[in-house]
């Protein structure tokens, strides 16, 4: 493999890795928020144990967040200076933002959320959360208006070999980046609504007493989830709408991409213009598995509120199962939304092989070899944690408790009495 292929590899094996701590992240904290608002307001140690809990899976999750996405910003460096230097200004600006909003805010008021469990007043406790949530949002909008510009460049003149911003509001409010964070916000809900429910669905096939914490959970993740699909499919629609008008070389068979291949034919040279055709089979999956939600969700839905799931052992078990299947529905949406501007790093502006480092194909290979490796163990490392919690359920949460404290967090699980 050349330079250039090894440097795409790397570049999707990393993004891909790195999104699906940032989906269960974007998901999981407006749940999380909710939770901490139940129990600020209605002082109700149950909420309090189901936000510690989750909250704990958040904070681990967080993390690998935080490092991947590091990772990922040196490799930006390393392998796509062509990129950067032609389009730093429009490109960059926003990703220096993101950086920004995670680690001086995102990360600061989550540190006073972590550490301020009995210690600040409780609705200034929960505004922090609640800071952390918008952060987590912005941070999310920042992304992709740098990647809503790689898609549909906007807002830019060009000078010599670089591009300078002249429309702000025009980068800010590109539509390639809006419509896309409406499909990814309710995409994230959808994932972790599903994990929430799925892990509460283990629980519950495996004995547990603590009923009402459980039955809570997976009511959330349900209903969540079960909302969260129907807007991840409309916003899916309109998406595959505004690209059909604008990049339809991205989706083959479109009407109007063969005359768009050509034009770009006779303006850049001889070179195929066209996604590979595989994207309409990951778009068949991505379409699929939302409409299995919506088919059959409404089943333990229905089965919770009358209170018999816990007894349905295979919808429990399908619940369990299909945990994965929303972090797939969202991995596969990623790359139809990078594979198909191909070969553009900047669609019909830049071309992919002009923003690539000049690299020989060894210092390719050793970077792929080496952020593979450190993303593997990351993601190896971060999901075995993540389900050694899940698994120990809210009786071992160290969330929430006071240095030198031992023993259960405020409100343990009900007695079988109290069930």
């Amino acid at each position: 493999m050349d330079t250039l292929t090894l440097a795409r590899l790397e570049f999707g094996i990393t993004t891909s890795l790195h999104f699906l701590f940032v989906a269960l992240t974007l998901g999981l904290a407006p749940l999380i928020a909710y939770l901490h608002t139940r129990h600020t307001i209605g002082a109700d140690p149950h909420y309090e144990r189901l936000t510690t809990f989750w909250g704990q899976i958040y904070l681990v999750n967080y993390g690998l967040g935080i490092i991947s996405g590091l990772l990922l910003e040196f490799q930006f460096a390393l392998n796509w200076s062509g990129l950067t230097h032609h389009a730093g200004q429009l490109f960059g600006a926003p990703l220096a933002l993101e950086t920004l909003y995670a680690f001086f805010i995102e990360s600061t008021f989550l540190g006073l959320w972590i550490f301020g469990w009995g210690r600040l007043p409780k609705l200034l406790h929960l505004t922090t959360f609640y800071i952390v949530t918008l952060a987590a949002l912005a941070s999310a909008y920042l992304i992709l208006v740098a990647n809503g510009f790689l898609q549909n460049p906007v807002g830019h003149h060009p000078h010599g070999d670089t591009l300078r911003l002249t429309d702000l509001a025009a980068l800010l409010t590109n539509p390639a980046a809006l419509i896309a964070l409406g499909h990814i916000l309710p995409a994230a809900l959808m994932v972790a609504g599903f994990l929430i429910a799925g892990i509460s669905a283990w629980h519950f096939r495996h004995g547990t007493t603590d009923v009402r914490f459980h039955r809570t959970g997976m009511r959330l993740g349900l209903t969540v989830g079960y909302i969260a699909t129907f807007f991840t499919i409309g916003f899916g629609d309109a998406s595959v709408l505004w690209i059909v008008r604008n990049q339809p070389t991205k989706i083959p068979g479109t009407h109007g991409a063969e005359a768009v291949a050509a034009r770009m034919i006779a303006q850049h040279g001889p070179g195929d213009y066209m996604a590979p055709g595989w994207i309409t089979i990951a778009v068949t999956i991505m379409i699929s598995v939302a409409y299995l939600y919506v088919l059959f969700a409404l089943i333990p839905i229905a089965l919770l509120g009358k209170g018999r799931i816990e007894r349905h052992r295979l919808l429990l078990g399908i619940g369990v199962w299909t945990i994965p299947l929303p972090f797939l529905t969202v991995i596969l949406g990623w790359t139809v939304r990078e594979i198909g501007r191909q070969p553009w790093a900047i669609y019909d502006v830049l071309p992919t092989s002009q923003a690539v480092s000049d690299l020989t194909t060894g210092s390719a290979l050793a970077s792929l070899i080496i952020f593979t490796t450190l993303y593997a163990a990351l993601a190896a490392t971060g999901y075995t944690l993540i389900a050694k919690l899940a698994r120990q359920g809210p009786d071992t949460v160290i969330l929430g408790r006071t240095l030198g404290e031992s023993g259960q967090t405020t409100g343990g699980p009900p007695t079988t009495a109290e069930h």
